[in-house]
C-alpha cells in the first residue's frame, strides 16, 4: 500500500528531532489504515496496541456516560492520536476516538516501536517530551474548562482553533463545550 511519510517526517523533525538512521528505520515501520468516517478507532476499555499518526482527516475523542458523550478533543492537523498512558504503560483506555472524516492513518505495533526505542536513545526523549506535551495541554483544558465561560471558551477556539469552527460540526463543538447546541449557536451570533 502507498505510504506518503512526508507529514510524520516533518513532524518528528521539527517536534522531536531523531537522529537520520533511527527516523528512517522508525518511518520504515509504519503501515497505513485507512477508516471510512464514523468508524471507531479506540474504544473505552481496551489496551492502545498501536502508536497512530493522523496522516489525513479529522478524529474527534470522547467519553461516555449513561446518557451523553462528550467531546475531549478534535485532531485535525497531522499529529499522534494514540492514548499515550493506555499505550505506553499497557493500561486500559477511558476514550473513545471516531473517525469524522475518511481518514488515513500511519501505524506501527507497540512491540516494534518499543524495540526501536531500545535501540536509540532518542527514543526516551520522544516519550518524555509527548508526555510533557500532553501533560501541558491537559492541565490548560482542565483550567479553561472551571474558570471559563462557554463564550470565552468560545472565543478561545476562534483564536487557537479557527479550523475546527470551519470543519467539525456544530453539536460535537457544543459538546466539547459543555452547552448545547442552542446555546452554541446564540453565542455565535453574539460573537459574529
Amino acid at each position: 500500500m502507498n505510504r506518503d511519510l512526508t507529514k510524520i517526517s516533518s513532524f518528528f523533525e521539527t517536534e522531536y528531532p531523531l537522529n537520520k538512521d533511527g527516523l528512517k528505520e522508525l518511518l520504515d515501520l509504519f503501515s497505513v489504515k485507512r477508516f471510512k468516517r464514523n468508524s471507531k478507532i479506540l474504544i473505552s476499555n481496551t489496551e492502545e496496541k498501536q502508536l497512530r499518526f493522523l496522516n489525513q482527516g479529522i478524529v474527534r475523542e470522547f467519553y461516555t456516560s449513561k446518557d451523553r458523550e462528550t467531546n475531549i478533543n478534535f485532531y485535525t492537523e497531522p499529529q499522534f492520536i494514540t492514548d499515550l498512558s493506555s499505550f505506553i504503560y499497557d493500561l486500559t483506555t477511558k476514550k473513545y476516538q471516531e473517525a469524522l472524516t475518511d481518514i488515513e492513518l500511519l501505524v506501527i505495533d507497540k512491540n516494534s516501536f518499543r524495540q526501536i526505542l531500545k535501540k536509540y536513545e532518542c527514543g526516551k526523549s520522544f516519550i518524555d517530551l509527548s508526555f510533557q506535551k500532553l501533560l501541558k495541554q491537559k492541565e490548560l483544558f482542565e483550567y479553561n474548562r472551571v474558570t471559563k465561560s462557554p463564550e470565552e471558551l468560545y472565543n478561545d477556539l476562534l483564536i487557537y482553533k479557527q479550523n475546527w469552527l470551519l470543519t467539525i460540526p456544530q453539536y460535537h463543538l457544543a459538546s466539547f463545550l459543555n452547552i448545547t447546541p442552542e446555546t452554541l449557536s446564540r453565542i455565535r451570533k453574539r460573537v459574529s
